[in-house]
């Protein structure tokens, strides 16, 4: 059935973003074809949450421990995007793609699957 999860990053400037997830966040890829890279994630996992709005997703980054995770990307050159707020499902912070754009990145407190289990 499901073998993994695929997310797709949209940009204008996808070669700029591509050299970041390659080079500064140091994603290993495989080549789908005419150079287009596929980067390799950690596990995913997938939440569901109500909206009154209109439907839409979301990518977050999870890191085992966010305050270590955002110096060393300070230290690669990386916009953390404000302070880490204490949110009741973990600690939530932000960086900067080099589009402009920002992905949240957290340190979660909920527990975990495992896949197959």
């Amino acid at each position: 059935m499901l073998t993994g999860l695929h997310a797709i990053v949209f940009t204008p400037e996808a070669e700029r973003v591509r050299a970041f997830f390659r080079d500064t966040l140091g994603l290993g890829s495989v080549d789908a074809g005419n150079g287009w890279p596929i980067f390799a994630m950690p596990p995913a996992e997938l939440a569901v949450h109500r909206s009154d709005d209109e439907p839409h997703h979301a990518l977050y980054l999870m890191c085992d421990d966010i305050e270590q995770t955002l110096t060393e990307l300070r230290g690669k050159g990386v916009e953390v995007v404000g302070d880490v707020r204490d949110v009741r499902w973990g600690l939530l912070s932000a960086i900067r793609l080099p589009d402009g754009s920002e992905v949240p990145i957290y340190e979660p407190r909920h527990p975990s699957p495992r896949w197959g289990a």
